[in-house]
């Protein structure tokens, strides 16, 4: 029968039905079809019957297509047709075996993600939760500038302590922070992968007992970088200076000063948090470092700075942006800035607490509380249940009178009756 294929030809084919299937044995056929524009195709067919039988008794047949006779060549339709013979010995259908290892190639390619894919995959799992709104884009410029130009189009499963090593070693005594992050993101992003059946085995990224071994051991790394902070002795000074500035960061600023709080939960106060009637600012749980809503009381000078906003009011939030409706994160630090001040907003919380330990008698817990600090042991979190919010009230407005006029040095600002 190989003889009768290799002499083959078109003129060959039943033109009556424009079709022609020509044996070589073993279930191997060439199918020849003849198109309606007149061109003829051939390609390699194996036939084969199965269990599963006709209404008259008969046995049902199969066809399964092995390919263009322009692509697979008679010996190679051969070896296919025999794999298939193999296939039906063990009872299995050769059909249903290809559909199955087409499904198996499938899912092993939707396992198969590179780094870069899990890093946008665990971005957008995770940034919901994320309470700083410019997290995200921080976890992707960091990691798109250091990683991916060296295992970003990696497969996730294949990353291994060379890789990770390669990024970690150039930062590691010339950006040490900036190494800590990068290392902490790529553990997270591996951590998830495994979960989700990426990879397998251990974490690459993992320092303790793994990367500690191989890193040089750098103190800077781990050590706290404080906030630059201005002196309490010339807080009175400066609130003088910024209550001359014009503009909405600087009164944003002064009420930052005045109340102890955080950036974020300065710039994304709104209006329906204000009570002006019981002088209480309460921020809600979502926009504290602690996830727990925290009341401030509001002195007559923070009154003064929102009586000033409200003459300005343009939506919805206290202190309102230039082109969007929330004040930009780095307006205040401008400002210190174009006031040739270096220090930071957040070193204010320091000169706070600075003033309230040294020129005070209020005990700590108070001036913790005031900076919505987490108590630290558990036990004294359990049984502490209220938020000294009556004494923190006359330690805010000791330090409001502090801020517009400072004491004589060596004064001590007393506790006032509770009574």
């Amino acid at each position: 029968m190989g003889r009768t294929l290799h002499r083959l030809s078109p003129t060959k084919v039943r033109t009556a039905k424009g079709t022609g299937m020509y044996a070589d044995g073993g279930g191997l056929y060439l199918q020849v079809k003849a198109t309606d524009n007149g061109t003829i195709n051939k390609s390699w067919v194996f036939r084969y019957a199965i269990a599963e039988t006709h209404e008259n008794g008969r046995q049902k047949e199969r066809q399964m297509g092995l390919g263009s006779s322009h692509t697979i060549s008679l010996a190679d339709a051969r070896e296919k047709a025999l794999k298939c013979r193999k296939l039906r010995d063990q009872g299995i259908d050769p059909i249903e075996a290809r559909r199955a290892d087409h499904a198996n190639a499938a899912l092993e390619a939707a396992r198969v993600m590179t780094f870069d894919q899990c890093r946008d995959a665990f971005i957008a799992a995770k940034q919901a939760g994320w309470r700083n709104v410019k997290h995200a884009g921080q976890w992707r410029n960091t990691l798109a500038t250091y990683v991916s130009p060296v295992f970003g189009k990696v497969s996730v499963g294949a990353v291994d302590t060379a890789l990770v090593t390669k990024v970690l070693q150039p930062l590691w005594t010339t950006k040490p922070e900036t190494a800590r992050r990068v290392r902490g993101r790529i553990e997270a992003i591996l951590d998830w992968a495994r979960a989700c059946g990426y990879r397998d085995g251990e974490n690459p990224a993992r320092f303790r007992g793994h990367l500690k071994h191989l890193l040089a051991d750098i103190p800077e790394v781990r050590r706290v970088k404080h906030h630059a902070a201005l002196p309490y002795v010339e807080i009175a000074a400066f609130i003088t200076e910024l209550r001359e500035r014009p503009g909405i960061a600087a009164r944003a600023l002064e009420f930052t000063i005045l109340t102890a709080a955080r950036t974020g939960e300065v710039i994304g106060a709104r209006w329906d948090e204000i009570n002006l009637k019981s002088k209480v600012w309460t921020v809600p749980a979502g926009r504290m470092k602690g996830e727990r809503e925290h009341r401030v009381a509001l002195t007559d000078a923070a009154v003064a700075v929102l009586e000033a906003m409200r003459q300005l009011r343009q939506n919805e939030f206290v202190f309102p942006g230039d082109r969007r409706a929330m004040m930009s994160n780095m307006a205040m630090e401008m400002l210190l800035r174009r006031m040739g001040r270096a220090i930071t907003v957040h070193g204010f919380r320091s000169t706070f607490r600075d003033w309230a330990a040294e020129r005070t008698n209020f005990p700590s817990e108070v001036a913790e509380a005031a900076l919505a600090h987490v108590v630290g042991d558990k036990v004294e979190a359990a049984y502490r249940r209220g938020d000294l919010f009556d004494k923190r009230r006359r330690l805010m407005e000791a330090w409001a009178e502090y801020c517009s006029e400072a004491p004589a040095a060596g004064t001590v600002t007393a506790l006032r009756s509770t009574r």
